[in-house]
């Protein structure tokens, strides 16, 4: 079902000023999909006492975005296929903005529904940002999407670590150090404008209407198997980051180390996320990434099940290798299982629907699992069954082929 369209060769892509200004545009956009999440765990306390609002609600706060992201993440390719990739993107960072700044306001009303509309308004660059780089960069689709990854997570690990001095030490007070980062995607909103203007360039949206409605991706096993894998990692993800302070706490790891060996985890993922996407990009079959990025999980939660305190740093070196790696896997698997860039972003809708469902899912089983057993035993089981089911599933999605049609079928 390949559908021919005008592609940039890679001279154009090394000279013209236009692309340099789209990579540019991407690494900004790709900086607001994790710093206004990341940057919000730290300040829970500081939230919940300023409002007085339960434990419950609090966590809730993590739990908004995702559902948010499930909810739109089907509808995303739509919008983009009427009204242009680089439209929809820019109103999804205006609204980011509009977002982060009600989110800021003060109260428990505003406080969740800014949560709400900026959740809505990442999903637009979860989902889209892997279409827009196959579009525009066929030939360097794992160089960039390592490019996006990398400032993603790097934001995302940034934010959580200024978040307490910014309210306390700048003494912005917890609105302030969430709202700052309004100002972050306002000037990305800003670098995108050129997109919005001159020639209209080839688009999703002008792929013919009947080719965009004949892949049917709820009845590929292909798509269900990135998708399944796509939703394991993020669970795994998640997961992590919500409870394995606490896990670590509880084997006598002070509070404060506790938070530094998360961050920890997230900095050790950020080689991964760019690397990793550029060796499957040359890679004819992904399988033997899948296998040694499962390794890894196995190994990182198996030593912290043991508990050896001494050896925490590198369990959470190697969750974060292997978490970097699942997630750039993930990112490639939507290119490099489609023909067309429409088909990416209809993958990619799929696969962060349910994958966000099932993310937000895992902190909440997690919890249940611990106050019904009163111990971190069984709960931590879940990462060694979500990891055998990202094995079986990566297998497949790594194997080297294509979703098509069904009339290509």
């Amino acid at each position: 079902m390949a559908v021919q369209q005008s592609v940039p060769t890679s001279k154009k892509i090394k000279f013209s000023r236009h692309y340099w200004l789209l990579i540019i545009g991407i690494v900004f956009i790709a900086s607001t999909l994790r710093s206004p999440l990341t940057s919000v765990g730290p300040l829970i306390s500081s939230i919940r006492a300023s409002l007085d609002i339960s434990n419950v609600l609090a966590g809730f706060l993590t739990t908004i975005p995702l559902l948010a992201f499930a909810l739109i993440s089907p509808f995303a390719p739509k919008l983009a296929r009427r009204f242009g990739l680089e439209k929809t993107l820019f109103a999804s960072l205006c609204l980011l903005t509009l977002g982060i700044v009600i989110r800021s306001l003060g109260t428990t009303p505003y406080l969740l529904i800014g949560t709400f509309l900026l959740g809505l308004s990442i999903a637009f660059g979860n989902v889209l940002l892997p279409g827009l780089i196959k579009l525009n960069f066929p030939l360097h689709i794992g160089l960039l999407t390592g490019v996006y990854s990398v400032s993603m997570n790097l934001s995302g690990a940034v934010a959580a670590g200024i978040s307490v001095p910014l309210a306390s030490g700048v003494r912005f007070g917890w609105e302030g150090a969430l709202g700052c980062w309004a100002l972050l995607s306002l000037i990305a909103a800003i670098i995108w404008l050129p997109q919005l203007k001159g020639k209209k360039r080839a688009n999703v949206s002008t792929i013919p209407a009947q080719k965009q409605q004949s892949l049917d991706l709820w009845r590929s096993p292909l798509a269900w198997n990135i998708t399944l894998f796509m939703g394991l990692q993020s669970l795994i993800f998640y997961t992590t980051s919500a409870w394995l302070p606490e896990v670590l706490k509880v084997q006598g790891v002070h509070a404060g180390q506790a938070g530094w060996m998360l961050s920890l985890m997230q900095f050790a993922q950020l080689p991964m996320t760019f690397i990793i996407p550029v060796i499957a990009g040359q890679l004819k079959d992904q399988r033997i990434l899948v296998l040694l990025t499962s390794a890894f999980f196995l190994i990182g939660f198996g030593g912290i099940l043991i508990g050896e305190v001494s050896l925490i740093p590198l369990w959470m070196i190697l969750l974060g290798i292997a978490g970097g790696s699942a997630f750039g896997l993930a990112m490639m698997f939507f290119t490099l299982r489609t023909n067309t860039s429409h088909e990416a972003a209809e993958l990619s809708g799929m696969a962060q629907s349910f994958g966000y469902t099932l993310a937000a899912i895992g902190p909440v089983l997690f919890g249940f699992l611990h106050d019904v057993t009163a111990s971190w035993s069984i709960p931590l089981s879940l990462f060694f069954i979500a990891t055998i089911a990202l094995f079986i599933s990566g297998m497949r999605a790594g194997k080297k082929e294509f979703i098509v049609s069904p009339e290509g079928q």
